[in-house]
């Protein structure tokens, strides 16, 4: 017996319908990534002004030890004594005593830099 091949009876999609899948993941991709960037910097920044905050807080508790007049460095505050850590690829720097410190934060990552003053307020966040 011969078969009689109908094009109509065949199932899957048609090249157009693949194309047009194709161009709608493309489109999708060019807005998701960009945004991504957008959400990896802000991560960055963020991990810079965190440490800047636990910074300042184990500093606080060093002038709670050993007066408000002493300086306090990031060495000090990474001592056994106050705990602080910075975050991978976060560039923390301190000086200064309770009234006069000031500090500085940058993720190698990030084109911002962070600094905070002695009352606390974090600024920046322009590239350098």
């Amino acid at each position: 017996m011969k078969k009689n091949l109908n094009w109509k009876n065949e199932e899957g999609f048609t090249l157009i319908e693949l194309l047009i899948v194709i161009a709608i993941i493309g489109i999708l991709a060019a807005i998701a990534i960009p945004q991504f960037n957008q959400y990896k910097a802000r991560a960055y920044d963020t991990a810079s002004k965190a440490d800047l905050h636990n910074l300042y807080l184990a500093c606080k508790a060093y002038w709670s030890d050993n007066g408000s007049d002493q300086s306090c460095t990031t060495s000090v505050a990474s001592g056994a004594n106050y705990g602080f850590a910075p975050s991978p690829s976060v560039t923390p720097n301190s000086s200064g005593n309770e009234t006069g410190w000031s500090a500085t934060a940058k993720h190698a990552s990030s084109n911002s830099t962070f600094t905070m003053n002695a009352s606390g307020n974090i600024s920046g966040g322009g590239g350098s």
